[in-house]
């Protein structure tokens, strides 16, 4: 069983879905980023999303597109994050999985870029940009022969006939997408949803983890009461992008993750 998996088994046991943490690698800095992580941990995380900063985000908000600008400019790229990865992942203790779009893996090559991401010790990556299709062919068999999984995405437009191509390329979970645009926090969960992902749970025999949109505790709550797991970004990375400068930015993250992870805790008590 991959790392990924463990962490659903273990959280399925616990009568809870997992807390899925997202966070762009290098914003403000790589060196930053390592305590970061750390402190999303130390405050209940369960699996660690890493964005990899590309130019032209077309899946992201603008809270996280500035997040890109603001790491690329200070000099990050696709090694420097490995490399970080292969330091810091015994330490964090958690699954990591990279967020990223197909260009920077291209650039690198399918076959380099699958045995560096299994060295480095990344446990699943979501190319949000790739289609399962092509995924399948180009990248999805080469990051399975290193035991790191390939994560896609599904969509409230997403038909039958989708979420049978996404199943047979997919390992670790399913990201489903809560609403159709882009990352950012919003006030209320799109109508249906539960509906919606009970749907894809009985389609897809892999775990589903939902995203996108997700900023508040009653919605984790919400959203975790359906789902095998609950993906928050946004709202984080937005307090990074507030209190960069601050020493105890770290403390600020921690706690945060703990108030929006603290109903699934209460749930699995219950």
């Amino acid at each position: 069983m991959s790392g990924l998996g463990s962490v659903f088994a273990f959280t399925r046991t616990e009568g809870r879905a997992a807390f899925v943490a997202y966070l762009e690698a290098g914003d403000p800095s790589l060196d930053r980023t390592a305590d970061l992580v750390a402190a999303l941990v130390s405050g209940g995380a369960d699996i660690i999303e890493l964005g990899v900063p590309f130019s032209d985000p077309v899946a992201d908000g603008t809270v996280n597109q500035r997040a890109a600008t603001r790491a690329l400019s200070a000099g990050v790229t696709l090694s420097g994050i490995l490399d970080l990865v292969a330091r810091e992942r015994d330490r964090w203790g958690v699954p990591i999985v990279l967020f990223t779009y197909f260009n920077p893996i291209h650039a690198r090559g399918c076959e380099r870029f699958a045995e560096q991401a299994a060295s480095s010790g990344v446990d699943g990556v979501l190319c949000v940009d790739l289609p399962p299709e092509e995924g399948r062919v180009s990248l999805t068999s080469k990051l399975e022969a290193r035991g790191v999984d390939s994560i896609y995405l599904l969509a409230p437009t997403s038909t039958k006939e989708r979420m049978k191509i996404v199943r047979q390329a997919a390992s670790g979970f399913v990201y489903y997408v809560s609403l159709t645009g882009v990352t950012g926090e919003r006030e209320r969960l799109p109508v249906g949803l539960d509906k919606a992902v009970r749907s894809v749970r009985r389609s897809i025999d892999l775990p589903v983890a939902v995203g996108f949109g997700i900023s508040a505790p009653e919605q984790v709550e919400a959203v975790g009461s359906v789902a095998d797991g609950v993906v928050v970004g946004s709202a984080l990375v937005r307090i990074v992008e507030e209190h960069a400068g601050e020493k105890d930015l770290p403390r600020r993250l921690e706690e945060r993750v703990a108030e929006l992870a603290s109903p699934l805790r209460v749930r699995s008590r219950s």
